[in-house]
């Protein structure tokens, strides 16, 4: 690797930014008992999702792999295996220190014992044995085990082999010791176990592709963790292994593979904030980690991945808004201060500063709190201004210290702005179009009904395939929109270039909900909606097929609600 300029977009970090490898002891008394575990059978959805999803089962896994994870954030684990055995089980296994196998005072029994039977039992409670941990809730591998057929565990210690097994939560095979190690300084643990099929009522099946996709992510984010997938099913057993010294770095430069980048090198910002935390009822003070790399690219879209300790929040959290509004603020500054932005042009929002950009943000937290046990959203106020000063302060050094590629994004975040007016006048020309046509395009075949709950549209291919619609619906509650050759592709287009589009123009007014985001006039607006059933029915071969993908995706861009609300259909017309 050649040595980076210290000016270069990969060195904007605070010094002794990384965070500490703590090394303290972990036994029986960093163990603290709460409560049992019936519970976690009788709502398996308050702890790892919906069970009748893959992503449900799959949960299960990443609960117990979250274990090994805190283990390396606390320096004590630098190799993790995930095996799906023949016979449908999986295990995990790593070299950390082991689950501790002495009696634990309060229990009188083994603390493993009590981890793994006993809710909210862990070293994930106070500050004792991890300093950052995703498993902070202390009941992901407890719930896998309370959900499972049968769940064993293998821990290395003290030159012995401890096993223990269980079935739905209850011990059946106390702990003993099995073997010796070959190397008496040999430690880890490994959890084996095969998810009860009376709870994934889905199936119990593990998807070798959806769990690479996660392991991936978590090699990322923990550079120097070796973490293998392994599948022992089938006639040959396939493998994989992932590991990245660069960590987020090189996952930014992977997702922007393929992509017109604006700056070549990624923009890398890191540092530390001390916080205060609630200890038991004690306020102290402890650090936070922000760890943010971001590449402007010629894309339309935002794509903008976060992570606490580790673990994936699908919904964001406070780590995200501190980061959106302090690059928000740090564009307008340097545009402002630089003269780059021109009197008539629009204010720059953080849509504007935000269009094409990908960027993982990374926090690493000693107490993080989340939305639910499946950790989809950050909570923590704090955070939100660790990552805006960290942020702020470092996109404002990187302008000041590379003004041609700050004039490079800022130019690109002007363009937005332009495009997003245009495209507000746009959408208003197609509002006030319908309002003063007659309202409803001539193509449309309409219903008599004027119910949107029982009133459903057909968008066809042509007026051949039209006319045959036509003739063969309720004309009651059935309408028939006709479209024509293949519609812009939204994903490489911005939002003024798609309504110039007649076809797009054409939809918009007879669904009659409007497009985009925001609450200003042509905004999409559900209850607006004249049909609550919008049906794609192209025909069936490789054009129909283009035309159904270019179709759903502008209902994904610029009608999302309309999809999430179950409103959106495929037809499928036979073959023959």
């Amino acid at each position: 690797m050649p040595e980076e300029d210290e000016n270069t977009p990969e060195n904007q970090s605070d010094e002794n930014s990384e965070p500490p490898k703590p090394t303290g002891d972990y036994d029986a008394s960093q163990i603290n008992k709460l409560e049992g575990l019936d519970a976690v059978r009788k709502r398996p959805g308050m702890y790892i999702g919906d069970p009748a999803t893959e992503r449900g089962l799959h949960h299960t896994v990443f609960e117990v792999l979250d274990n090994s994870i805190d283990e390396h954030l606390a320096g004590h684990c630098d190799r993790i295996t995930i095996s799906i055995h023949g016979d449908g089980s999986l295990s995990v296994e790593d070299d950390g220190r082991g689950i501790p196998v002495d009696l634990h005072k309060e229990s009188g029994m083994p603390a493993v014992e009590l981890v793994l039977t006993s809710l909210h039992a862990g070293g994930k409670f106070g500050q004792g044995a991890y300093k950052f941990s995703g498993g902070l809730h202390g009941v992901g591998a407890k719930c896998v085990n309370a959900l499972s057929d049968w769940f064993r565990a293998e821990v290395y210690r003290d030159g012995k082999i401890h096993f223990i097994e269980f079935e739905r939560g209850k011990t059946t095979k106390p702990l003993e010791v099995i073997g010796e190690l070959d190397d008496p300084d040999q430690t880890g643990t490994k959890i084996t176990f095969f998810p009860d099929a009376t709870i994934f009522t889905g199936g119990t099946e593990f998807n070798y592709e959806y769990l690479q996709a996660r392991l991936r992510e978590l090699a990322f984010l923990n550079p120097g963790v070796r973490i293998r997938l392994v599948d022992e099913r089938g006639d040959t057993e396939k493998s994989k292994e992932f590991y990245y010294e660069d960590g987020i770095v090189e996952f930014v430069k992977q997702m922007g593979e393929n992509k017109e980048l604006v700056h070549e090198a990624p923009i890398v910002l890191k540092g530390k904030r001390m916080v205060e935390i609630d200890d038991d009822g004690k306020t102290m003070e402890d650090e936070c980690y922000a760890d943010i790399v971001m590449q402007y690219t010629g894309d339309y879209h935002e794509n903008v991945l976060c992570f606490a300790n580790s673990i994936p929040n699908g919904d964001g959290g406070t780590h995200l808004s501190g980061f959106r509004s302090a690059l928000t603020r740090a564009v307008n500054t340097y545009a402002k201060n630089n003269k780059l932005l021109k009197d008539k042009d629009p204010p720059l929002s953080g849509d504007d500063c935000r269009e094409g950009l990908l960027a993982v943000i990374s926090v690493k937290h000693p107490n993080p709190r989340f939305s639910s046990q499946t950790k989809e959203k950050l909570v923590n106020n704090e955070v939100e201004g660790v990552t805006s000063s960290i942020v702020y302060e470092g996109m404002t050094q990187f302008f000041d210290e590379n003004p041609q590629l700050a004039k490079r994004i800022v130019d690109k975040v002007v363009n937005a702005a332009r495009a997003r007016e245009a495209a507000r006048k746009a959408r208003e020309t197609v509002r006030k179009s319908a309002m003063t046509g007659g309202g409803l395009p001539g193509k449309l075949a309409d219903c008599s009904s004027r119910d949107p709950a029982e009133s459903e549209i057909y968008i066809v291919e042509g007026d051949s395939a039209g006319g045959s619609a036509k003739q063969g619906r309720d004309r009651r509650t059935q309408a028939i929109l006709p479209i024509r050759g293949k519609l812009i592709n939204v994903e490489k287009a911005r939002l003024d270039k798609v309504l110039q589009n007649k076809e797009i123009q054409t939809m918009i007014t007879a669904i009659g909900a409007g497009i985009g985001d925001g609450d200003g006039e042509g905004a999409f607006n559900l209850e607006k909606a004249r049909y609550h059933k919008v049906i794609i029915m192209t025909d069936a071969d490789v054009d129909g097929s283009h035309i159904r993908t270019l179709l759903l995706t502008f209902f994904c861009r610029q009608m999302p609600e309309l999809v999430r609300s179950g409103y959106l259909y495929i037809a499928q017309p036979p073959l023959y």
